[in-house]
Order: C-alpha cells, then sequence, then structure tokens
C-alpha cells in the first residue's frame, strides 16, 4: 500500500482523517515506511475520544490530518466511519497494531525503543515482549517522567540506539503533541503512540477479557475496573450526535 493510497482509502469524521485499514493493511503500511525510512513517520490510532477533543483543538485536529498512518481505535470510530458510508471492516487499536508490529520485528530483525510509562514499566513491557517474540530487540526504553528540559538527552539517546519504530506511552494526546513536534529530529522511520500499552503488556493492567473484545465493548471493561474515566466517556454521546450531523449535513449537499 502506498502512502497515496492510503492518502486516498480514509474518511472524514468530524474534520479528523481516517484511513480505511484493517490490521493486515495497517502492518503493510509500517512495513513500507521502514523499508522506505524517508523521515520520521507518524502513526496515530485514533479513538472517538481524541476525535472529538480534536473538535476543540485546532492543533491537535492539524497533527491527525498530517499523521502518515491514521488507524481506528475504537468502536466508536469504527460506527463513526460506517454511519458515513465507508467500508471500515475493524478497530486497529494501538496494543494490538503495537503486538504485530512486534511479532513481525522478530522476524525482520527491526529494533524497537520504548518511552513512556511510570519508571519501570516500559523495562518489564520491554522483557515480556522480548519473552513473547523471540528474536526482538527492544534497544532501549525510557519513562514517561521526565521535565522538558531533558528532551534533548532522551531524543539523542533513540537517535544513538538507531530503532525501526518509537513506541510512545505518554497518554493521548499528549503522545501526539509530543512526537509530532520531535519528529523531525527523530532518526526513526516510524513514531506511534501507544497510550496505556505498557501497562498491560508490563503486567501493571490487566486487559478485557477476551469475549468483551470480540464483541467491541472493551471500552466497558475499561469502565467499569476503571470508574474515574467516567467523565471521559461523557463525550461519547456528544461525538455521537456530531457525527450523526455530518451525515446529515452531507445527505444536504
Amino acid at each position: 500500500m502506498t502512502m497515496e493510497s492510503r492518502d486516498t482509502a480514509a474518511v472524514n469524521i468530524l474534520g479528523c482523517k481516517v484511513h480505511l485499514v484493517d490490521m493486515p493493511a495497517a502492518l503493510e503500511a509500517v512495513t513500507q515506511m521502514i523499508d522506505q525510512a524517508q523521515g520520521c513517520k507518524q502513526v496515530v490510532t485514533l479513538n472517538a475520544e481524541i476525535i472529538y477533543q480534536a473538535g476543540q483543538q485546532d492543533e491537535l485536529r492539524r497533527i491527525i490530518n498530517k499523521a502518515d498512518l491514521v488507524t481506528a481505535d475504537g468502536i466508536g470510530t469504527v460506527w463513526a466511519a460506517r454511519t458515513l458510508g465507508c467500508p471500515q471492516k475493524e478497530r486497529v487499536s494501538g496494543i494490538d497494531l503495537l503486538m504485530n508490529i512486534c511479532s513481525r520485528a522478530a522476524v525482520r530483525g527491526w529494533k524497537v525503543y520504548l518511552l513512556g510509562g511510570a519508571p519501570g514499566v516500559a523495562l518489564k513491557a520491554a522483557r515480556n515482549l522480548e519473552r513473547l517474540y523471540p528474536g526482538l530487540t527492544v534497544c532501549g526504553c525510557r519513562d514517561g517522567y521526565f521535565p522538558i528540559q531533558d528532551e534533548p538527552d532522551i531524543i539523542a539517546a533513540i537517535n544513538a540506539e538507531s530503532p525501526h519504530i518509537l513506541f510512545a506511552a505518554l497518554g493521548a494526546p499528549k503522545q501526539e503533541y509530543w512526537l509530532s513536534r520531535h519528529r523531525e529530529i527523530l532518526k526513526v522511520p516510524v513514531c506511534m503512540g501507544v497510550g496505556g500499552s505498557f501497562d498491560v503488556i508490563a503486567g501493571i493492567k490487566q486487559r478485557a477479557p477476551q469475549l468483551f473484545i470480540k464483541l467491541n465493548l472493551e471500552w466497558l471493561y475499561r469502565l467499569l475496573t476503571e470508574p474515574s474515566r467516567f467523565k471521559r466517556q461523557l463525550a461519547l454521546p456528544a461525538f455521537a450526535l456530531k457525527v450523526l450531523r455530518q451525515k446529515r449535513s452531507r445527505r444536504q449537499e
């Protein structure tokens, strides 16, 4: 899949582009970015909550639309794409894409770097990934608790390891802002925000059971196990209403 074909196979959801890719297509797109190694390409896995935030944050919307690959992370984004008449086959979440990339990296010899999480979490995640995917090289890791004045040294450390992909678990949308701000000086073919994925991979938090994932109810499991997320989830009804208005306005054009 070329960069041009990905740009044409996209849907506009409330001003944010989302590429109409399933997991195999997303993985192939990342593979091409690594093989071509033309600058630092940014991958965004986009859920409904961040799309809604982007409606109030022009810079966030610009970052999303400038990204080289934007996947539908969450059933809300998949629903929105389908509601707007686009054939989005499945959700491509950050953690699932990360795991698929690491599986391929172990075979192809790609090096990965983990940035983010609380102290010690990235290291635990790195060890677990290397156990899950024999042959995988995690060339470096660093927690996400650092002052802004340390950023030049952190970027220099990342570049010194020459990773093929940088996974940043700094929380969305902070990680998208951070990667966009530094992608011109990051000597990494691909950078990607992965939210709380390190916590799950390290065993700090438990992912939803497979039944919840299969039924696209992972959001409900997270809400039940993390009630503090309730306030954030209030954005979802507003998101749905905006999507329905977008659909209606299209019909009237």
